[in-house]
């Protein structure tokens, strides 16, 4: 008999409205997996996200579809990498930790994790809003602020003046052209942004060769599994791994050891969602150059045992929780 598998719609509200590029969102709509063998019950969280096709509909239905005999390993053929893959391959390592009473770092031959710094993400806004969250977040050391609009040198402008000392990340979420770019890079260099996360379409990307940008370029919606790593060569320094795309923290660990050995540094993120979607992450993002792992913190309310923060910095989920 194999294990029983079940999957529940969940929302969260945000503590505020948050936009990028693409649109705006109150809440953060997510779907929780457990799985049981009917002595030990693991649990994991993803987040359908529509510009890859998904949705909570659509999440569930492809989890409700998986044979009874399904266990981690075979999940990785049968299942495509996306949301939904993620929550039951996290949800198999969180029972596989459970059953053996071994955490989930040691299971995968890893170093026990330690705190993280994690950047705080910004709100696409007007600029004098932008400027005043910056303000109210310039105590933290780094700052992802969302762009990707016409007039976006304003919004850089008055975050650098809100927060003068934190590092800088922008993200235009694929809503610039080249030209955009390259007008844009004066300013970009003036308040020493550290990091440009997916400027172009990923369709686009081809136009990152010999473009000549001089700031480090990270691939987000160009970057999903280590299939496609080959193909970022040349247009990216920085890939960001997302378990969502990844499809779970099996294909992310191998991504992320591959993505190392050809050059890459790593960007680990994620979507807007809770701790439970946070946990596994935090084994990926270990040693990680960049880490974007504030979800909870867009949160009006997290779960229980969520994973603590003290400021930015976040550290390893209690067993409670994950893992």
């Amino acid at each position: 008999m194999g294990n029983i598998i079940k999957s529940y719609s969940e929302s969260f509200a945000l503590a505020n409205a948050f936009t990028i590029s693409r649109g705006t969102k109150t809440h953060a709509h997510v779907v929780r997996v457990e799985i049981s063998d009917g002595t030990h019950t693991g649990q994991g969280e993803c987040v359908p996200y529509a510009r890859y096709g998904e949705s909570v509909e659509s999440v569930i239905q492809q989890i409700e579809a998986l044979p009874t005999d399904v266990n981690r390993e075979t999940l990785q053929d049968i299942m495509p990498a996306g949301a939904a893959r993620n929550a039951v391959d996290c949800a198999f390592w969180d029972l596989e930790a459970k059953q053996n009473g071994t955490p989930v770092w040691k299971l995968a031959g890893l170093e026990e994790p330690k705190e993280l710094t994690t950047a705080y993400t910004l709100s696409l806004e007007e600029p004098e809003q932008m400027r005043e969250s910056a303000k109210a977040n310039a105590f933290r050391p780094l700052l992802k602020l969302k762009l990707g609009t016409p007039n976006d040198i304003p919004r850089l402008e008055a975050v650098r003046e809100g927060a003068p000392n934190s590092t800088i990340m922008v993200d235009a979420n694929e809503g610039w052209e080249v030209p955009t770019l390259l007008e844009l890079q004066p300013a970009l260099e003036k308040i020493d942004v550290a990091l440009i996360e997916q400027p172009l379409p990923e369709a686009d990307d081809s136009a990152l060769l010999g473009a000549g940008i001089g700031l480090p370029l990270c691939a987000d919606e160009s970057c999903h599994t280590t299939d496609g790593l080959n193909e970022l060569h040349g247009k990216y320094d920085v890939i960001n791994i997302k378990l969502d795309k990844t499809g779970g923290l099996t294909e992310a660990l191998k991504m992320k050891a591959q993505a190392e050995e050809m050059g890459f540094k790593i960007f680990v993120g994620c979507m807007v969602g809770t701790s439970l979607g946070m946990a596994p992450a935090t084994l990926v993002a270990q040693g990680a150059s960049f880490v974007d792992l504030d979800g909870p913190l867009l949160l009006a309310e997290d779960r229980k045992h969520s994973i603590r923060y003290v400021g930015s910095t976040m550290f390893p989920p209690d067993s409670a929780l994950w893992g």
